[in-house]
């Protein structure tokens, strides 16, 4: 089965999630900003909202698929277990390379594949890893968590580590130190997974040196990818890319809009304030209007061509993307100051279902009754635990299969 994704708002068929899983209770204080998180979510409470989420893919006739699982599944394929292991490790850091017999003896001695896949996105202590003795100053020391592997939090944002574009897959080069390594569960998904082995097309990589995150890819459609440019995407990721979708005609995309946001934790990623919810019908952060740039790159007799463009984003969207009429619905409406708390919680983060039905959490009560009020139909899901990640429904999702409109 090949993945297929042309549009953010053809209905979705099939899509990749991430439960929350113990790499929550692994959070401390000390560690919240080194893991990007502004507070400590509750992780049973974290795990009935995500339940909640699925649930609602589920009734809207989506298949759910789960990231420990597909990835556990692709490490029965011969010699994918002890590939993985070697490669998790070596981009674990210098200090899991230092003591890569000690962490291969404990992951070799986790027999379940899932049980496996969950340890590296938990973390691993040097206690758990047998190395304390050899540590004991450390040990007297350190009042905090001693990690050897850090945990991965942010893995339920199953947006960010890669992105699907038509039937390819552009794997994350990740901004933060963080998340640098959650890009390898996809890898080898996309590698070795039966579903899709030999069937997944590259069009950029993880290992590349300019960063590229999976929350600034839109699939505007009609021949154009939108790509944020943003305090997490580099503009030479989004040149490299432009280049390789370009090269291949089954990448379906002849050309890149740019979307210049501001460098703030806030509007980390293009999805984070412009998100697609139905045909000519998008939710934007009124915020970011004023300041926003947009810039066209194609490729032309071989040669890479970029330029600014004019007029407003409604005239832009529709003069690039083909449309009679573009409605942009603002994020807390007129009010400024539910338009900034609800950007904060994600209220611009939909997640399209099908054209005019969408995903949202239930706290932002402004901007989903203005959505309403537009026609479109909200499914509405907790997210007081999740949201404390910064991410939202969109944020939570890897369409793998969307019809194509």
């Amino acid at each position: 089965m090949r993945i297929a994704v042309f549009s953010e708002i053809g209905a979705l068929r099939k899509v990749l999630i991430h439960r929350p899983g113990p790499e929550l209770e692994q959070l401390t204080p000390p560690h919240l900003s080194r893991m990007l998180f502004d507070d400590i979510p509750f992780l049973q409470g974290a795990q009935r909202e995500h339940d909640r989420f699925a649930g609602a893919l589920r009734s809207e006739g989506v298949q759910v698929c789960y990231l420990k699982d597909m990835v556990a599944q692709s490490l029965e394929a011969p010699g994918a277990r002890d590939e993985f292991i070697e490669e998790f490790i070596t981009l674990s850091g210098r200090a899991a390379v230092s003591e890569r017999a000690a962490l291969r003896e404990l992951f070799a001695g986790i027999r379940d594949n899932t049980a496996l896949v969950e340890k590296t996105m938990a973390g691993v202590t040097y206690e758990e890893a047998g190395l304390y003795p050899r540590y004991p100053l450390t040990r007297l020391v350190r009042r905090d968590a001693n990690y050897l592997l850090d945990p991965i939090p942010n893995l339920y944002f199953t947006r960010d580590p890669f992105s699907v574009i038509g039937h390819g897959v552009a794997t994350s080069s990740m901004f933060a130190p963080a998340r640098r390594r959650e890009a390898i569960y996809g890898n080898y998904i996309f590698k070795y997974h039966p579903d899709y082995a030999g069937q997944v097309k590259s069009w950029y990589q993880a290992e590349l040196p300019f960063s590229l995150e999976g929350g600034d890819i839109l699939n505007l459609g009609k021949g154009v990818l939108g790509v944020g440019l943003s305090q997490r995407t580099a503009p030479e990721a989004i040149e490299q890319l432009c280049r390789n979708l370009s090269a291949d005609a089954d990448s379906g995309i002849q050309s890149v809009l740019v979307f210049d946001i501001p460098n703030v934790r806030a509007f980390m990623h293009l999805d984070t304030v412009f998100t697609q919810v139905d045909m000519g019908t998008f939710t934007i952060h009124p915020g970011i209007l004023p300041v926003l740039r947009c810039f066209k790159l194609r490729m032309q007799g071989g040669t890479l061509s970029a330029k600014e463009l004019p007029g407003s984003l409604e005239d832009i969207l529709r003069r690039e993307l083909g449309l009679d009429r573009v409605t942009l619905i603002h994020c807390g409406g007129a009010d400024s100051i539910a338009a900034e708390r609800e950007q904060w919680n994600d209220g611009s983060n939909t997640l399209c279902v099908r054209p005019g039905t969408v995903i949202v959490y239930d706290r932002n009560t402004v901007t989903n009754r203005i959505l309403e009020d537009h026609g479109i139909r909200t499914i509405e899901i907790p997210g007081s635990e999740l949201g404390r990640g910064r991410g939202g429904p969109r944020c939570m999702s890897m369409p793998l299969l969307r019809d194509r409109i």
